[in-house]
């Protein structure tokens, strides 16, 4: 029997949206598809290029897109730096990795069991809790600044370590796209399972999470954007300057309020936006093609 379920579980994985070989008829596509990539490389390009420009590049008239004299004086600058409050750089990067890894790993657990829950058991207000997180969908995060403000101050998460995950792990997109993939799992192979005796944590952990690893990888990736780039946190909830992130510091560099004039901040700028920038860019080009399969098959239901 769960000789089966692996047998269901690989060729339910191995589905994909790529066709296997090339066939003269694809020259069509190529044509369009590869000027237009590299139209949209040169944001990606310019960002290389401006963090190693030196100063009078920089600031050069007319602008050039491409360094002609490349430099890594702008990252020297940047790790050398302290903030207006004495704190090295290397600390607000060492927040951002170590709230990003933490994030993402409770994201994809807590959205995985509860899109599990809500598609495959059977209890009360089961639809009603589900229409509730679709609702949730439409709110922008501007519009619940607020709300979420009170409750952090009430629940004593102010200026604590847990103010940059705990908020971040209810992704309503997240278990929206996750439950949708589960769907289309049979639910006899759940069943089956069920006869044979596994427990609900034996079914998610052996059977669900080998089936929707692309939908993983796509929560993964935007919980990962989410915590990365997050910057708010840090100005509306941490005084503490040791407990703040990367994403906060950069929208300092520039200021005049950090001790350093605006001209040399744009050099560091440059260096710490490439900074910011690389982590997204490599964790899509490993999971662009699982993120690929979860938009074609959420929505869908075998």
């Amino acid at each position: 029997m769960r000789r089966r379920w692996f047998q269901f579980s690989s060729s339910y994985r191995n589905r994909g949206i790529n066709p296997q070989g090339f066939h003269p008829s694809q020259l069509k596509f190529y044509l369009i598809l590869l000027p237009l990539s590299a139209f949209m490389l040169l944001p990606m390009v310019f960002i290389f290029s401006h963090a190693f420009k030196p100063p009078d590049e920089l600031f050069a008239y007319p602008p050039r897109f491409f360094v002609v004299n490349p430099t890594l004086k702008n990252f020297i600058d940047l790790f050398s730096r302290m903030s207006a409050s004495s704190i090295p750089v290397s600390r607000y990067l060492f927040n951002s990795i170590l709230v990003t890894v933490v994030t993402v790993a409770a994201s994809v657990v807590v959205s995985s069991t509860a899109a599990y829950a809500l598609s495959k058991k059977r209890f009360k207000l089961k639809q009603t809790l589900f229409a509730i997180n679709t609702v949730a969908l439409m709110f922008v995060p501007i519009a619940v600044t607020i709300p979420r403000f009170l409750i952090i101050e009430r629940l004593h998460l102010m200026d604590t370590f847990w103010v940059h995950i705990l908020p971040m792990l209810a992704m309503p997109v997240g278990l929206f796209l996750i439950k949708q993939f589960i769907d289309g799992i049979p639910d006899e192979v759940v069943e089956a399972a069920q006869i044979d005796g596994a427990s609900d944590v034996w079914i998610y952990w052996q059977i669900i999470l080998p089936m929707i690893r692309p939908a993983i990888a796509t929560i993964a990736i935007l919980s990962f954007q989410a915590a990365w780039n997050n910057a708010d946190t840090s100005a509306l909830y941490i005084n503490n300057e040791s407990l703040k992130t990367f994403a906060f510091y950069l929208t300092t560099l520039t200021s005049t309020t950090t001790g350093a004039n605006v001209v040399a901040g744009q050099g560091i700028a440059a260096a710490a936006s490439l900074i910011m920038f690389l982590p997204n860019l490599i964790i899509f080009i490993f999971m662009q093609s699982q993120v690929m399969s979860t938009m074609s098959h959420s929505g869908l239901k075998g």
